[in-house]
């Protein structure tokens, strides 16, 4: 079992590696490392996926498995 304190210190720290991921510098660095550069050119199945995410993040329905 955690106590409060603790819980309270790894709460913290949760918010802070968040922050430091969102801030525009770890970003541009991150753009430069290969493993995480965009593709242009993705598998269609992968296309597919991604397209769901989108349609059931605005709310809409109509997804099946294929």
């Amino acid at each position: 079992m955690m106590t409060r304190n603790k819980l309270e210190k790894t709460e913290r720290l949760a918010a802070e590696v968040r922050r430091q991921f969102g801030a525009e510098a770890t970003t541009r660095f991150l753009r430069t490392l290969p493993a995480f550069r965009t593709e242009l050119d993705i598998p269609d199945r992968l296309e597919q996926l991604l397209k769901h995410l989108d349609r059931v993040e605005f709310g809409e329905a109509g997804w099946r498995r294929q």
